[in-house]
């Protein structure tokens, strides 16, 4: 299969007669739905302890240094310890707080986050037991609790719900800090997930339904990420950000405001908070897998081997794999850079992603139209996205002389500005000089500096006198000597 065919594969709608079947959720009992659930959630705990090691050690690696490893084989016994550590210490309790919105806060943080994967399917239909024909098995059930047409959107509401838990824990503690933290995180969740729900629209209108298991269905012929490169990088910023994560950890940035929201919790109640943190990582991570590549499926799966590794547990393999992979890849990024300001946060997401996020999703409307009602052939597409990229270009290289022409000009002034001499009391208070200038020099030390030079001057005259005087006397004492 060459590019262009790949292209046309990739833009042609899925027939419904083509379309694999939707998750029978039919032959399913409650006591099946339950053990879901509890997987679930014992799968995320066992996530979160391990993604912990893998962070510490990761970044200890990063940064050229042992990370735990003392208690346990590599130190991974060291979760486990800090886990009984938090469950373990002291609770305190502030006076004069709201202690319904004060225990709340970790709860709507922690619950919300477990509520994610509830959507996500990480395999195909799983039977067991089954006769020579397919039919009458123990278990026919596939590997997702619940599917519904508007999944995704279920998937933004949830994680819009759970910025409740931190500004409920920033109100309810009664600190300037705290408070300072949870707004920051109301503020930046809002301007992230605009951007990421953005992203997420062009999945929507290439896969022709917004169902997850029907997303997945529609990156057989190629994932995503290939042909929407550009959302699928606007997610992983938006993703960063979402889960406050460095460098966008403005709510819990231990340099200005302590821990944030967390500041006034202890014990489990900060577990909460913790848990809550790390299991969105995993939840962001697995709404990445689904959305732009393939979920649970792998390349040309379905030839290999005759689909064997379609079938069965491996696709929840395949599943992990990927997501775990967009785990590491959020600590490495916690290791390399270092945090933003909030308003370089702020300006990355209302001034960068929104409007490339908002532009792309016209371009593969227009383009996701074009090819449904085939109203251009391929060559005459690309010609006109050529045309258009064109002209882009060309406004661009325009804007952007006329740009570099004001900087240029700016920089004249500042220069020529800094050339003059600096009044610290034209503004009439008092101000320090910025870089290029110079304060004036004292009047006072002017005076002394004359008064020293006068000194100088006169003791240098006294002892040029003394030393003229004194060589004098020396060359008459010679003539002297030598008459005699």
């Amino acid at each position: 299969m060459n590019v262009v065919n790949l292209l046309n594969s990739a833009l042609d709608v899925i027939p419904a007669a083509a379309a694999p079947p939707p998750p029978d959720f039919s032959r399913t009992p409650w006591w099946l739905v339950l053990v879901k659930c509890l997987v679930i959630v014992v799968v995320l705990i066992v996530s979160v302890v391990m993604g912990l090691w893998v962070e510490r050690r990761g970044l200890a690696r990063m940064q050229t240094r042992p990370g735990p490893n003392v208690h346990g084989p590599l130190g991974l016994f060291q979760a486990l310890g800090d886990a009984v550590k938090l469950t373990t210490k002291e609770d305190i309790w502030k006076e004069g707080i709201d202690k319904v919105l004060y225990y709340m806060g970790p709860l709507i943080t922690a619950f919300t986050a477990f509520m994610v994967y509830a959507v996500i399917p990480v395999g195909p239909q799983w039977k067991v037991g089954c006769d020579d024909a397919g039919h009458n098995c123990i278990i026919d059930t596939p590997l997702q609790l619940v599917d519904m047409p508007v999944s995704t959107l279920y998937i933004l509401a949830i994680t819009g719900l759970g910025v409740y838990g931190i500004v409920l824990g920033g109100w309810a503690s009664r600190n300037t800090l705290s408070l300072i933290g949870s707004t920051r995180s109301a503020a930046q969740v809002i301007s992230y997930e605009l951007a990421m729900g953005m992203s997420l629209v062009s999945v929507f209108i290439m896969s022709g339904s917004m169902s997850t298991s029907e997303i997945v269905a529609a990156q057989k012929p190629v994932w995503w990420f290939v042909t929407l490169f550009p959302a699928f990088v606007i997610y992983l910023i938006a993703m960063v950000g979402e889960v406050n994560r460095l460098p966008f950890d403005m709510p819990e940035c231990e340099g200005e405001i302590v821990a944030g929201h967390g500041t006034e919790y202890s014990s489990m109640k900060f577990a909460w908070f913790y848990l809550g943190e790390y299991v969105n990582m995993f939840n962001v991570s697995a709404v990445a897998t689904t959305m732009f590549l393939g979920g649970w499926r792998l390349p040309f799966g379905d030839e290999l081997f005759g689909g064997m590794f379609h079938s069965g547990l491996w696709p929840m393999l395949w599943f992990g794999i990927k997501v775990w992979f967009l785990f590491f890849l959020m600590v490495w990024v916690r290791g390399t850079l270092v945090r933003v300001r909030y308003d370089q946060l702020m300006s990355i997401g209302w001034k960068g992603l929104m409007p490339i996020a908002l532009a792309w999703l016209v371009l593969v409307a227009v383009m996701r139209t074009v090819s449904y009602y085939s109203l251009l052939s391929f060559n005459q597409l690309l010609l006109g996205l050529g045309a258009v990229f064109l002209v882009a270009l060309v406004i661009i290289w325009v804007h952007g002389n006329k740009v570099d022409k004001r900087e240029r000009e700016r920089i004249k002034a500042e220069e020529e500005k800094a050339m003059e001499p600096f009044d610290a009391f034209a503004g009439g208070f008092p101000v320090p000089p910025m870089p290029g200038q110079q304060l004036p020099p004292s009047p006072r030390r002017t005076q002394y500096a004359q008064h020293n030079e006068k000194e100088l001057v006169t003791v240098g005259l006294e002892t040029t006198a003394n030393d003229s005087k004194g060589e004098a006397t020396d060359d008459k004492a010679t003539l002297e000597g030598g008459t005699q």
